[in-house]
């Protein structure tokens, strides 16, 4: 555990010391992002907060790689360079978005390559639990299919909820936080090696987004940036792929019931999944393509109810939060209880956060 905490520590304060200088290099060359009608910032702001990000994970994984412990991840498992490989695509294509700004197809075909250098290196799915059948252990070409899906699914996921200050790294750092607590428990009850990838993984994304949520929080100095963005989405999908690996299903099916294990890394990424569901099916029934842009999302939403950014988003990580730690308590205790008091939680913050504003507003009917 110790390891585990340099390591973070280190991403964390690379990324915060050289985020400053990735925000002077973007007005240097003109990577700012401007004021648009989808847009809550009223100021143009600098992007490329990816390229700190990503020295963050690059001396993090050297770090590591020097501890004596966690240097057996790099010895034995091939995650640590596809994830280097494969983030430094991402983050290209994405500052080359961040400054020109590239077609969604561009873009698109980026992640795919990226998430096709990762698969290509080892970091694959392997099997499915499939209701009513069992386990569906996957085919070369499926496997491949499936995760460099997923892989790309996850990025987007994370790239949508990119559109307050501070709100994508938050809540991709929670999720990330209780994914390592999930590694960190699966791998005690199955006897596994601590030092395996998805644990290195998720202490690395936490780490970069902590050392970048002081610059980002609101009032943002710099924006992530799809270069950001696109990174931490990769890093987060594949330890969750990387973890599906460590294990046999019958083990997983042992230790944990039928279907548990291979659902809950996704179930932590709920609030992202669910905006990018709901995103896609409402541009699709309007005619338009899924990449369309608009002001419904989520975060759009609340700031619509009459909440400030700064509350819309810590709204959004009590969303995140609460939500990531049922799922880890239930697989942590077995009990189904503990998933239904999360969920009521999560039905009262929802409810706090819809009424205060109106709340608010009638008191203020009220003094008048």
């Amino acid at each position: 555990m110790r390891e585990y905490l340099i390591t973070l520590l280190v991403a964390a304060g690379v990324t915060y010391l050289t985020t400053p200088v990735a925000r002077r290099f973007a007005m240097r060359v003109g990577a700012l992002t401007v004021v648009r009608d989808r847009d809550v910032h009223t100021i143009p702001t600098p992007r490329l907060g990816g390229l700190a990000m990503f020295l963050g994970v690059g001396a993090a994984l050297l770090v590591a790689s020097r501890l004596p412990t966690l240097e057996a991840v790099n010895q034995r498992f091939l995650e640590p360079r596809a994830l280097l490989f494969g983030g430094l695509i991402v983050v290209v294509i994405g500052a080359l978005d961040d400054r020109f700004g590239l077609d969604a197809v561009t873009k698109l075909a980026g992640q795919v390559l990226a998430a096709a250098v990762v698969v290509l290196q080892g970091v694959q799915l392997l099997w499915l639990p499939i209701p009513a059948y069992g386990t569906l252990i996957l085919g070369q070409d499926w496997s491949v299919i499936l995760t460099v899906t997923f892989i790309v699914v996850v990025i987007n996921a994370v790239n949508f909820i990119d559109g307050l200050d501070g709100l994508a790294a938050g809540i991709v750092g929670i999720a990330a936080l209780a994914f390592f607590a999930l590694s960190y428990q699966m791998s005690a009850e199955l006897h596994l090696s601590r030092a395996l990838p998805p644990l290195l993984l998720a202490v690395v994304v936490a780490g970069v987004c902590i050392g970048f949520l002081p610059h980002n929080f609101h009032p943002a100095r710099v924006f992530m940036g799809d270069s950001g963005s696109m990174l931490i989405g990769l890093l987060l999908a594949a330890a969750t792929v990387s973890l599906t690996g460590q294990v046999s299903p019958a083990d997983q099916y042992q230790q944990y019931g039928t279907f548990l294990p291979l659902l809950l890394p996704f179930v932590v990424l709920f609030v992202p999944f669910a905006d990018l569901v709901a995103a896609v099916v409402r541009r699709t029934r309007a005619g338009r393509v899924p990449w369309a842009p608009d002001k419904q999302h989520l975060h759009h939403r609340l700031l619509e109810l009459g909440h400030s950014q700064r509350r819309a988003v810590l709204i959004m990580y009590g969303w995140s939060a609460i939500f990531s730690a049922g799922v880890v308590g239930l697989a942590i205790t077995q009990a189904p209880m503990v998933v239904a008091a999360a969920a009521g939680a999560v039905v009262v913050l929802a409810l706090l956060g819809l009424g205060l504003p109106r709340l608010r507003a009638a008191r203020a009917g009220r003094a008048e």
